[in-house]
């Protein structure tokens, strides 16, 4: 199975290389120059050459407080670019997984979000996504809609390696109490895309399709998510750095983000079977593995 997917430098895209050599799968991740989101005509040449059995729309603008200064180019990159994407599967008749984000919910729902919940987000970011997920339903049918919320993977830029960093110089780090998640391993999900990817080239079933929420066992806090981390990292190498909680108006950011990032998983449990462990777990391999490679880097 050969998979493309859009974008190299992203998380995502870094992660998929790493899981699809384990996997028993082609994977080829095109980016700029040969396909570029702002220039949506780039797409289907750039698709269309490399023939792939799926395609995952990984690639976007995610800077998320720089898109209230620059709404039309993150509605043209998440936005345009990812119908041109779609268009193109279509068009090749292959599927398409997108991945899209908790940001197109407002948060203010006393529970996890479900699929079918109402999508008002609160931030440029948040709509340009809401405005790619409305182009690839309107493109094909033969797509998924994977939502995910607080990415984190030992690649590229994420909450977790943050914190790592931080803790080399500080003792103590603020950081955000009041908005909950549930903090999801880019490495996890990269191995949900490619159990996606192989049931969608097998079965061409309509109910596997659709949108799906995909969230690991339990949630927490940011401030909860930076003290798991950082008691990884005490117990592997003896250094403490406190967390210390605070409220979001503590910390302006340009974007509003939602206070509630919890999402339903039910659905991609009983259609699929996929359930993710429980993000403590997830954490702490993640932090043992780049400790481990810190270290490696400082001996050599």
């Amino acid at each position: 199975m050969r998979i493309l997917v859009t974008g190299r430098s992203g998380q995502v895209a870094q992660c998929l290389q790493e899981v699809s050599a384990r996997r028993d799968v082609e994977l080829v991740s095109v980016g700029r120059p040969y396909l570029d989101l702002e220039d949506p005509e780039s797409v289907l040449p750039a698709v269309a050459r490399l023939a792939p059995d799926v395609i995952v729309s990984a690639a976007g603008y995610t800077a998320v407080d720089k898109a209230e200064a620059e709404p039309a180019v993150a509605f043209r990159v998440n936005g345009a670019g990812a119908g041109a994407v779609a268009t193109a599967a279509g068009q090749l008749g292959v599927p398409v997984i997108h991945l899209s984000t908790d940001y197109v919910f407002d948060g203010f729902k006393g529970e996890p979000y479900d699929e079918e919940d109402v999508a008002a987000p609160l931030s440029v970011y948040g709509a340009s996504k809401l405005e790619g997920e409305r182009q690839v339903r309107a493109a094909t049918d033969n797509h998924v809609i994977l939502r995910a919320a607080w990415l984190y993977s030992p690649y590229g830029g994420n909450f977790l390696k943050t914190m790592l960093r931080l803790a080399q110089t500080r003792n103590e780090i603020t950081v955000v109490a009041d908005q909950r998640g549930g903090p999801t391993s880019a490495i996890e999900l990269a191995n949900v895309v490619i159990t996606l990817a192989r049931r969608l080239t097998e079965d061409t079933s309509r109910e596997l399709r659709g949108t799906y929420h995909l969230a690991p066992a339990g949630d927490a806090s940011w401030a909860e998510f930076a003290a798991a981390i950082m008691e990884c990292r005490r117990a592997k190498t003896g250094r403490n750095t406190t967390i210390i909680p605070i409220a979001t108006i503590d910390y302006p950011t340009a974007a509003q983000r939602p206070a509630n990032s919890r999402l339903n998983a039910q659905r991609i449990a009983q259609i699929h079977g996929i359930r993710l462990p429980h993000w403590q777990w997830s954490t702490q391999g993640i932090v043992n593995h780049l400790l481990a490679r810190e270290l490696q880097e400082v001996m050599t």
